[in-house]
């Protein structure tokens, strides 16, 4: 109300279920935990308006709307039209990035009324805006996946993150450094499965069945004589009979 704008459907339904977020996590290093990632939404009591007031209480002080400059719209191309820091945009502060800059829910188109329609905008040290997402729900997936690391907001910056952020990403998010690796090769972070080696069919070998070793020839030879001559005895002893 003291704004004359709406939040959007879904930061809205967000703070219905928590006023704001704050998650944090360390890393152990020598045995003694460090601070690294930090993922913050600001609560509704924290969604400060920027360009609002002037940055110091003298009466004629500089505000964020005398670095207003129009010529920097010229040659944006594709890309989409920035924030104004004057009356033409209604910005509010989401995150303070720990001082690395801010991300902003931004209300592009303020006049003659406030449109609905909000983006997220993230906006460096150097006062240069760089675009996020349309939606607060894609930013707060963004948020999650990136874990909360130092500078992440920089990777979507034309200049990167710095070369300390960039080890903790090759450490716990590796495949956001290597974007253009993904991008010319495809299947370079894919798991490539070869279905015809791990499921090949093994040719079994039939199981040949000992046979029990024959006895010498010697043997037979005397077993059948034996054989032989009992029948030859028995013969004999019945024709006597």
């Amino acid at each position: 109300q003291k704004n004359s704008c709406i939040l959007p459907e879904d930061l809205k339904n967000f703070y219905l279920m928590t006023d704001g977020f704050q998650m944090t996590w360390s890393v152990k290093t020598d045995d003694t935990p460090m601070p690294l990632g930090s993922m913050v939404i600001n609560s509704v009591s924290k969604l400060c308006r920027l360009g609002g007031s002037s940055m110091y209480t003298l009466p004629n002080a500089p505000t964020l709307a005398d670095l207003e400059d129009d010529t920097d719209e010229e040659g944006n191309g594709d890309k989409p039209e920035r924030p104004h820091f004057d009356s033409r945009s209604l910005i509010f502060e989401l995150d303070p990035c720990n001082g690395n800059g801010k991300v902003c829910l931004v209300y592009k188109h303020a006049k003659p009324v406030v449109s609905p329609d909000t983006e997220i905008w993230f906006l460096d040290r150097a006062l240069y805006w760089h675009f996020l997402t349309k939606t607060f729900t894609a930013y707060y997936r963004l948020l999650i996946t990136h874990l909360g690391l130092p500078q992440w907001q920089y990777a979507f910056t034309s200049y990167g993150v710095s070369p300390q952020a960039k080890q903790w990403f090759n450490m716990y998010k590796p495949i956001t450094i290597n974007t253009a690796l993904l991008s010319e090769e495809a299947d370079s972070f894919v798991n490539k499965l070869d279905p015809n080696k791990v499921f090949k069919s093994k040719n079994k070998t039939p199981v040949i069945k000992k046979k029990t070793p024959s006895q010498p020839a010697g043997s037979q030879k005397s077993h059948t004589s034996m054989t032989s001559s009992k029948t030859s005895s028995l013969a004999g002893n019945s024709s006597r009979k």
